[in-house]
């Protein structure tokens, strides 16, 4: 596989990398990717077709935006990545907290990132200092090496959301996990549960159950709508009950 390295440096939260490669995940291309320790891609741009969403979860989760609440407003994002999500709703107002200034500037650089409300510092501590009622969405799509951080994914961060949601609003939750038998996956869902009246959740197939693949979860005030056709190959997946996770 013919690879390019264009960046690698260790920032105060990751390993990272921006490679140029001929072949991503078996397709063969010119695709430009940025990388996080442990081999962790956090996005990727088709470089012959720059507006393609490569990757699906962002797919899947653009149509759950645009199916729940197409005349959406605002939106705030904690994890930029390389702004794909934002990118793709230019027209819209969107807030990104992103904890690594160092993934803002590379976003920039090499994906052409054109987001102007990009904060820097901690995704929850960010959206405490907004108003009440602001945002039709809050999305979480941000990882350390452990996965989304426990703070992320509490009872009292789910609280928190839905204080900053008007009242038709809705969390997304891009995460990684096993599918439906992984326990970790089925406390946040339960978690989430305990806080919005309606839930979903959304994984590729099973393929046995021991895959790590992205699962995404949605909880709003009103009931979840999708179109399978337009999941970009996630189906809704029935979890089981798990714990409740607190910040303690």
């Amino acid at each position: 596989m013919s690879l390019r390295l264009l960046f690698h440096q260790t920032s105060d939260n990751h390993e990272i990398k921006v490679y140029d490669t001929a072949e991503l995940y078996g397709e063969k291309g010119h695709f430009r990717v940025l990388e996080f320790s442990n081999q962790a891609v956090q996005g990727a741009l088709d470089l012959e077709h720059p507006h393609r969403i490569l990757f699906e979860y962002p797919r899947a989760i653009i149509h759950l935006m645009q199916c729940n609440n197409p005349a959406f407003e605002d939106a705030f994002l904690i994890g930029h990545g390389i702004g794909t999500i934002a990118g793709h709703f230019a027209d819209r107002r969107f807030k990104v907290a992103e904890l690594d200034r160092q993934v803002v500037e590379l976003s920039r650089t090499y994906f052409g990132s054109t987001a102007d409300q990009v904060l820097i510092g901690d995704g929850r501590e960010l959206l405490s200092r907004e108003k009440l009622n602001r945002f039709d969405y809050v999305i979480v799509d941000a990882f350390t090496e452990k996965g989304t951080p426990h703070h992320l994914i509490s009872r009292e961060f789910f609280r928190l959301a839905a204080e900053k949601l008007q009242p038709a609003g809705a969390v997304i939750m891009n995460l990684i996990g096993r599918g439906a038998r992984d326990k970790h996956i089925q406390a946040i869902h339960t978690t989430l549960s305990s806080v919005f009246p309606y839930t979903k959740a959304f994984s590729m197939s099973e393929e046995g159950g021991t895959i790590i693949r992205n699962v995404i979860l949605m909880g709003s005030a009103r009931p979840v709508l999708f179109q399978e056709r337009n999941m970009a190959g996630f189906r809704e997946t029935k979890l089981g009950r798990g714990h409740i996770i607190t910040d303690l």
